[in-house]
C-alpha cells in the first residue's frame, strides 16, 4: 500500500490526514519581508493560505518555504481531530529553536485551532505572538504592526458575511494546471461529532459573478481544472441582498443563485476547463446538480459524498439528518443519472458512541452496495465542545476501534480495485498535472471520475489533455498508455 501512496496524491486515507502540509512557495523578491506559511487538514485551510499570502502580499511580504528565512511564521490549523492539534503543539516545540536565534521572528497561529482555543492558545504556547480564527485575516497587517509593538494579538471574530471574494488568492505550490476556488464559508449543520460549525461559523455563500471572474481568470493563465470548494457546496445560496443562508432563507430575495446554477455558471466559462467541487452533503444535493453535471462534460463525473455510517441510529446520534434508506436512495439517483462510472468517494467514522457490533457490519454492507472509489476512513475522536461530547459517552475501548476501522479500510481494498478492474481496456480522457511521483519519464493525470492514470510521458506535457488506454490496475492507479487523441 506504501508503494501505492508513494505514486500518487488521492488514495484511501486510513490515517489522520492533519499530518498533510503544505508550505509556502519560494518567491526571489530579494529585501522583501519574507513570510512562511504551514497549512495543516482540509484544502479549505490551503486555500485560506493563499488568501493570507495575497493579503501580505500587498503589504510588501513575500512567501518563502525555508522557515530559517522568514520574518513572519503562520501555522494554519486543523480543529477536526485531537491528532491534528497535537502535530501542531508538537510543531511549535520545534519551531521554538528558530526563534531563539532569531527573537524576531514572529509566531502565529491561524485557522480552526486558533479559533477554538482563542486567547488560551498565548498563554500554554508562550512563543505565540498572534491568534487568527479564519474570518479575521484582514486584520493581519494591523495585528502584525501591534506585535511589532511587543504586544501579542488576538482575534478570533466570526463573521455572518465574510467570504474574502474580492481577494486574488496567491497561489502557493501551484502546479499551474490545476487549483482551488472558495466558494462558501462556514457551516450550519451542527453534525454532533464536528468542531467546524464552532470554529468556522455560520454558512456564507460567495458573489457567484467573483467565482467565475476567477475561473476565467485562472483559464487565461493556463489553469485547466479547478475545484469549487466549501464544508457544504450544495448549500450555496446567494442573493444580490445577503449572502447568509439562514438569513436568506427569512427574506424575499430578487434572485437566488443556487449550487446548480454555479456550476452551469463556471462551466460555462471555458469546454476546456475542468470543474471539480468538494464538498457534499447528502441532505442537500439535488437532481438539478447532478443533471447540471450530465449536461456539460466538462463538469467532472465525481462525487465526495460522506456518509459516517452505515447504521441510522448512529446516523441520528450524529445529526446527520438522514438515515440509511435515504442515503441509498440519493446513491442510487447518481449512478441512474450520472451511470455507474462516476466516482463516488466516502468518509467513514469507526466506533462513534455507543456503535454496536452489528451496526459497525451496517456500515461495511453499506461500503458494498454502493462501492466507493475510495474512502477517508477515522475512528472517532471526540472533540471538545461539540454535542458529542455533552451528550454521549466516547464508550468504545480503543482496541475495538481500530479493529473495526481495519476492516473498513480492508474492505475499501477490495472495492477500490474492483472498481478500478472495471477500466481495463477503456480509453479515457485525462488531463495531465505533471510528473509521476515514481518517475521523470512517466506523467499522471486524472480521469473525469477522480482516478489517477500513470503513462509514459511521451512529447506529451503538464496541461495537456490526453486520451489513455487502460492496461493494468493497483489499487489507486490506472497503468495506462497514451493513444491518438
Amino acid at each position: 500500500m506504501k508503494e501505492i501512496i508513494g505514486d500518487i496524491d488521492i488514495i484511501d486515507n486510513a490515517q489522520e490526514n492533519c499530518d498533510v502540509v503544505n508550505i509556502t512557495k519560494e518567491e526571489q523578491n530579494i529585501g522583501q519581508k519574507k513570510l512562511y506559511i504551514e497549512s495543516y487538514g482540509c484544502q479549505m485551510n490551503f486555500s485560506d493560505s493563499e488568501i493570507v499570502s495575497s493579503i501580505l502580499k500587498k503589504e510588501g511580504y513575500t512567501t518563502t518555504s525555508s522557515i530559517e528565512e522568514a520574518d513572519v511564521t503562520f501555522l494554519n490549523t486543523c480543529s477536526i481531530r485531537e491528532k491534528a492539534e497535537t502535530t501542531v503543539r508538537n510543531r511549535l516545540s520545534e519551531i521554538n529553536q528558530y526563534k531563539k536565534k532569531n527573537p524576531e521572528l514572529v509566531i502565529g497561529v491561524l485557522g480552526c485551532m486558533a479559533e477554538r482555543l482563542k486567547s488560551k492558545l498565548l498563554e500554554e504556547e508562550k512563543i505565540v505572538d498572534l491568534v487568527v480564527g479564519p474570518d479575521a485575516y484582514r486584520e493581519l497587517p494591523n495585528m502584525l504592526d501591534e506585535v511589532s509593538t511587543g504586544q501579542k494579538a488576538v482575534n478570533t471574530f466570526l463573521s455572518r458575511e465574510e467570504t474574502y471574494d474580492d481577494i486574488t488568492p496567491v497561489r502557493l505550490n501551484s502546479n499551474g494546471v490545476t487549483a482551488f476556488i472558495s466558494i462558501m464559508r462556514g457551516c450550519d449543520n451542527m453534525c454532533s461529532f464536528c468542531v467546524v460549525p464552532f470554529t468556522r461559523g455560520r454558512e456564507r455563500s460567495r458573489d457567484p459573478f467573483s467565482v467565475v471572474k476567477e475561473a476565467q481568470d485562472l483559464f487565461d493563465k493556463g489553469y485547466r481544472e479547478v475545484t469549487l470548494l466549501g464544508q457544504n457546496v450544495d448549500s450555496y445560496k446567494w442573493s444580490p441582498e445577503q449572502n447568509n443562508k439562514a438569513r436568506l432563507e427569512k427574506t424575499d430575495a430578487s434572485e437566488i443563485v443556487n449550487f446548480a446554477n454555479l456550476l452551469e455558471m463556471v462551466a460555462e466559462v471555458s469546454p476546456l476547463l475542468r470543474v471539480r467541487f468538494a464538498t457534499s452533503h447528502p441532505k442537500d444535493i439535488t437532481d438539478d446538480v447532478l443533471y447540471t453535471m450530465k449536461k456539460y462534460d466538462n463538469l467532472c463525473k465525481y462525487i465526495h459524498f460522506p456518509a459516517q455510517s452505515g447504521n441510522s441510529r448512529i446516523l441520528e446520534r450524529m445529526n446527520r439528518t438522514y438515515d440509511r434508506d435515504w442515503y441509498i436512495s440519493k446513491i442510487d439517483r447518481i449512478r441512474e443519472i450520472l451511470g455507474n462510472e462516476c466516482g463516488i468517494s466516502s468518509d467513514m467514522i469507526s466506533g462513534f458512541c455507543g456503535e454496536t457490533e452489528e451496526e459497525h457490519k451496517d456500515t461495511l454492507s453499506l461500503m458494498e452496495y454502493v462501492r466507493y472509489d475510495y474512502s477517508y476512513m477515522f475512528f472517532y475522536s471526540e472533540r471538545p465542545g461539540t454535542l458529542a461530547e455533552k451528550k454521549y459517552e466516547d464508550d468504545i475501548p480503543m482496541d475495538i476501534k481500530k479493529r473495526r476501522l481495519t476492516e473498513v479500510i480492508n474492505l475499501q481494498r477490495e472495492l477500490s480495485i474492483e472498481r478500478n478492474q472495471m477500466t481495463i481496456g477503456k480509453t479515457y480522457k485525462v488531463l495531465v498535472e505533471g510528473f509521476s511521483k515514481r518517475s521523470k519519464s512517466q506523467l499522471q493525470g486524472r480521469t473525469t471520475c477522480n482516478r489517477v492514470a500513470v503513462f509514459d510521458a511521451g512529447n506529451y506535457k503538464k496541461g495537456d489533455y490526453v486520451n489513455v488506454l487502460v492496461n493494468e490496475v493497483t489499487t489507486g492507479t490506472l497503468l495506462a498508455s497514451a493513444v491518438d487523441n
